[in-house]
C-alpha cells in the first residue's frame, strides 16, 4: 500500500459506533469529508464485531478503506477489547492485520460522543433547565443506552479539548429515599453492586420495575422490557412502570450533578444514549433536573448550568470518531 495513502488525512475510512444494541457504521471519503453511507446492525445479529464489519463492507462494495475509527462501548486499554454489556470481544492487533488497515484507532464510544459535542448544532440538542454555557470551560457528558456512558471535555488552554476517557457508569449510587433504598438493596442482592448503570441504563429500568412490582406484592405481567416499562409508564399509567421510569431519570439526574461538580461544567452537560432521547419532552418534567440541582449548598451552583438533550438523527460519535483520527489521538 502506497505510504500517501496511510496518511490519515487521505486515506478513505470506516467509522463504527458500537453499542451493546447496535453497531453503526459509516463512510468517510477523507479527513473533513462528509460521513456517508450510515447503516445499522443489531449487534445480536453478529457472533463477531469482525462479521458485522464484513457484512458492511460488502454492502457497500467499495473495497477495504486504509483507516477505521472504532468508538466501543468498552474500556479501551491494551490490544484486547472486551465489551462489557455485549459478548464482543477481539484483539485490537488481529482485527487490524485481517482487515488491512494501515491505521485503526479505537475508542471509548462516550469518549468519541464527547468530541463531537463542540460542534453538535443547536438543532439536535434540546435545553433542559439552566441558563448559558460559559465558553472554553468543562463540558460534561452523559447517556443512558444498554448501558450508562460517562464522558466530558476539558479545555486544552490552546482552544481545543481534550476528551475524558473512563467507566464513570460503574460507580456506587447511593439512594436518597426509601423507595430507592428498597431498589438499591434488591440490585445488591441480585448483582453484588449497586451500580449507577444498574439503574440508569434499559436493564436498569426493567430491574426497578420489576422490583418496585415485587415490594408492593403485584404482579409485573407483560413487562419483559425497558419498551414495555416506558410504554406502560407513559400510555397506561402503571404505578410501578412510571414510578420506576421516574426513578430512572432521578438516579440520572444524580449522576450528572455529581459529574457537573466533578468537572466543574460551567460549559454544560449533555445527555445522550438511547433511552432519553426517545421519552421526548416528558423528561423535561421529569426528576431529573431537579435531582440534578440538589446538591445542599451547591444548588445555586448547579441551577446556572444548562442540560441539553442530544436529539441528533445520526450518531454524533461517528463524528468523534473522524477527529480521532484527525487529531492522531
Amino acid at each position: 500500500m502506497p505510504t500517501s495513502l496511510c496518511h490519515p488525512a487521505l486515506a478513505t475510512r470506516l467509522l463504527a459506533d458500537v453499542g451493546g444494541t447496535n453497531a453503526r457504521f459509516a463512510w468517510q471519503a477523507a479527513a473533513g469529508a462528509p460521513i456517508t453511507d450510515l447503516r445499522v446492525f443489531p449487534s445480536v445479529d453478529y457472533p463477531t464485531l469482525q462479521d458485522a464489519l464484513r457484512t458492511y463492507l460488502t454492502g457497500l462494495g467499495r473495497g477495504t478503506p486504509q483507516a477505521a475509527a472504532i468508538a466501543i462501548a468498552s474500556p479501551v486499554g491494551g490490544d484486547q477489547i472486551r465489551m462489557v454489556n455485549h459478548h464482543w470481544s477481539f484483539s485490537q492487533a488481529a482485527l487490524k492485520a485481517e482487515f488491512g488497515f494501515c491505521r485503526l484507532r479505537l475508542l471509548n464510544d462516550f469518549t468519541a460522543l464527547a468530541l463531537a459535542l463542540p460542534d453538535l448544532p443547536a438543532v439536535e440538542r434540546r435545553q433542559v433547565g439552566g441558563g448559558a454555557a460559559q465558553t472554553h470551560a468543562a463540558i460534561g457528558l452523559v447517556g443512558a443506552g444498554t448501558g450508562l456512558g460517562v464522558s466530558g471535555l476539558l479545555p486544552d488552554g490552546l482552544g481545543g479539548w481534550v476528551p475524558l476517557e473512563g467507566e464513570g457508569g460503574h460507580v456506587t449510587l447511593p439512594a436518597t429515599t426509601l423507595r430507592e433504598r428498597r431498589v438499591m438493596d434488591g440490585l445488591i442482592r441480585r448483582y453484588g453492586h449497586a451500580s449507577a448503570e444498574r439503574v440508569a441504563c434499559g436493564q436498569g429500568l426493567l430491574d426497578t420495575c420489576l422490583l418496585l412490582c415485587e415490594a408492593d406484592g403485584v404482579s409485573a405481567g407483560a413487562l419483559n422490557g425497558p419498551a414495555d416499562v416506558s410504554d406502560a409508564a407513559l400510555k397506561a399509567g402503571h404505578p410501578q412502570a412510571l414510578e420506576a421510569l421516574n426513578m430512572f431519570c432521578a438516579m440520572l439526574g444524580s449522576v450528572a450533578g455529581n459529574l457537573a461538580l466533578t468537572l466543574g461544567a460551567r460549559g454544560g452537560v449533555y445527555v445522550g444514549g438511547g433511552i432519553v432521547p426517545r421519552l421526548g419532552t416528558w423528561f423535561d418534567t421529569s426528576p431529573f433536573r431537579e435531582r440534578f440541582d440538589a446538591k445542599g449548598r451547591f444548588r445555586p451552583y448547579l441551577s446556572e448550568l444548562p442540560v441539553w438533550v442530544i436529539t441528533s438523527l445520526q450518531s454524533p460519535a461517528l463524528l468523534g470518531a473522524a477527529r480521532a483520527l484527525d487529531a492522531g489521538r
